[in-house]
């Protein structure tokens, strides 16, 4: 591995994102990516993106091979505290009332009962006018 193992903390880690300079966490471990930035075959802003994170999940969704995970050893330079990383949280939707059909149809019949007769007492006049004028 090219580092002693020193541990760093995101604050750290996250000083590192410009293509001068680009660190990245993956599985714990912190690489320095800023030699690799312009052979990496999906383009160096695909790892810029990835810094000041746990990349983790972007490096293993794209399912990387064995070679390329192989050559993450060059680049290695510390371990992450993952203390300092915020945990994931759970996605919980807003609470919102329960949906009450039986209120609903209520309040369309009686909307209904006061438009349609409205509409046929309308249309009755439109055309009783309309004959006369013809």
């Amino acid at each position: 591995m090219g580092s002693d193992g020193k541990v760093f903390n995101l604050a750290e880690v996250s000083e590192h994102s410009s293509p001068k300079d680009c660190w990245l966490i993956i599985g714990g471990k912190v690489y320095d990516v800023t030699k690799f930035l312009e052979d990496h075959p999906g383009g160096d802003e695909v790892l810029l993106s990835a810094t000041g994170k746990d990349a983790t999940d972007d490096f293993e969704d794209v399912g990387h091979s064995s070679s390329a995970r192989a050559m993450m050893d060059e680049y290695y330079v510390g371990e992450i505290d993952s203390s300092t990383i915020p945990t994931k949280q759970k996605y919980t939707p807003p609470k919102q009332p329960q949906y009450n059909q039986d209120k609903t149809s209520e309040f369309i019949i009686k909307l209904l009962q006061f438009l349609v007769p409205l509409a046929i007492l309308g249309l009755a006049v439109g055309i009783r006018f309309y004959t006369k004028a013809a």
